[in-house]
């Protein structure tokens, strides 16, 4: 384990500012085994390479905080922000996303120098109150591209033949149900949905509103890898029956027979090629896939608000096998809904009623991308500890599958 990330488990605290220092201390961790090359990788449009993950959180807490609210604040390099703004509109132009692979320059070390400056000017502002919402944002922002600087550093690394390693392998480390129910049961009624009280959410998590369940029973186990190998011998990417129309125009298409990062008895891993046991949760498959193995099993996926309110019922229930460090990056079996995968639910990603994104460019953060997405639920073993909780909301289109994405079952009642 590296040193940042010893020190991390070591200063975790419930102050702002100690939770700012965790999270940036996380992010050089992340990185810290990298080459130059390595961190300038980018295996597909939907990824971006590590190198711009580590500028982008840096450029966030720069524009929103420093530049923003701190009078006569330079900024570090002006030529910077077109390289690492995202998508936010109001920011102006920007880089093309398929093009961040080409970003040779600025180095690793110019970014982690600039990091370290935006650190210093963040202090004054660490425990003033007036700040305090954003800065919340900001670290759970960069919690979000911690997450996805693994999953598309994992993508990227699965395209050299030689099956490279991000980190040394700890060993298996599979974690067995120790009870015997198999579903929670939920008699229906009225339910609240949404976040509401004081605690940071995001925007897309409210405003907390009613909706009428109709009785459901779900899955208390995600569905494993041996279930998904039956899904497979049983012809389950060959029978059209079992598919969407879109779902099967993409499995056509792509000539997928199996869960991304399979092959053979082996999965591509933060670890390199490891063997694969039947009693992991499967990940990596796409929405469509999801759906396709409910409808073989006589199933369904849950609806978000489904899931939430049983997760809502487990909130208090501590979680497991989320990110602390890079020792246990492979999903282990917990019967925490939080853990492991996002699960995929039937919901499109849709606003509540009465909802309104922020003024000024913050309110792109989430509301411009509801459309032809779908939700998915929980958390995953590259999720920051401390990022989940029961009424959050993410979102995906429904043929990625590079995240840690799975599924648990439902069923009417």
């Amino acid at each position: 384990m590296s040193q940042a990330v010893t020190a991390r488990k070591r200063h975790i605290g419930t102050r702002l500012a100690d939770r700012y220092h965790t999270a940036r201390a996380l992010t050089a961790a992340l990185i810290e085994p990298l080459s130059e090359a390595d961190a300038t990788l980018q295996s597909m449009e939907d990824a971006s390479p590590a190198k711009w993950h580590l500028g982008h959180t840096n450029w966030f807490f720069e524009t929103f905080l420093l530049r923003d609210h701190v009078a006569g604040y330079r900024l570090y390099n002006d030529r910077w922000p077109f390289l690492f703004n995202s998508y936010y509109e109001a920011e102006g132009e920007r880089i093309g996303r398929f093009s961040r692979g080409m970003l040779s320059r600025p180095s690793v070390s110019e970014i982690r120098d600039w990091r370290g400056a935006v650190d210093a000017s963040m202090e004054p502002l660490l425990d003033d109150p007036r700040y305090t919402g954003l800065i919340e944002l900001g670290i759970a922002h960069e919690q979000q591209h911690q997450e996805l600087l693994l999953t598309d550093i994992k993508h990227a690394l699965f395209q050299n033949p030689l099956g490279p390693a991000m980190f040394e392998w700890p060993g298996p480390r599979v974690c067995g149900y120790k009870d015997t129910e198999l579903s929670y049961i939920h008699q229906g009624g009225s339910a609240l949905i949404g976040h509401a009280g004081s605690g940071f959410a995001y925007d897309n998590e409210g405003p907390q509103h009613q909706v009428v369940l109709t009785p459901f029973e779900m899955a208390r186990r995600l569905v494993n890898n041996a279930q998904w190998q039956e899904f497979i011998d049983d012809g389950g990417y060959r029978n059209p029956a079992l598919w969407l129309s879109d779902g099967w125009a993409w499995v056509q298409q792509n000539g997928i027979t199996a869960p991304l990062y399979w092959h053979e008895d082996d999965q591509f891993s933060h670890y390199g090629w490891v063997k694969r046991h039947a009693s992991q949760p499967v990940t990596h498959i796409s929405y469509y896939e999801a759906d396709a193995f409910a409808t073989w099993a006589g199933a369904r996926l849950p609806t978000e608000f489904e899931w939430e309110v049983i997760a809502r019922d487990q909130s208090t229930s501590p979680t497991s096998n989320q990110l602390d460090d890079t020792d246990h990056l492979l999903p282990e079996g917990h019967a925490n809904l939080m853990s492991d995968c996002w699960q995929f639910t039937r919901s499109a990603y849709l606003p509540y009623p009465r909802f309104k994104p922020a003024e000024g460019a913050i309110g792109e953060y989430n509301g411009k991308f509801m459309s032809g997405q779908v939700v998915l639920r929980g958390a995953s073993c590259a999720t920051a500890r401390g990022h989940s909780r029961p009424s959050y909301r993410n979102f995906f289109y429904p043929h990625q599958r590079w995240q840690f994405t799975g599924l648990r079952l439902a069923k009417d009642i």
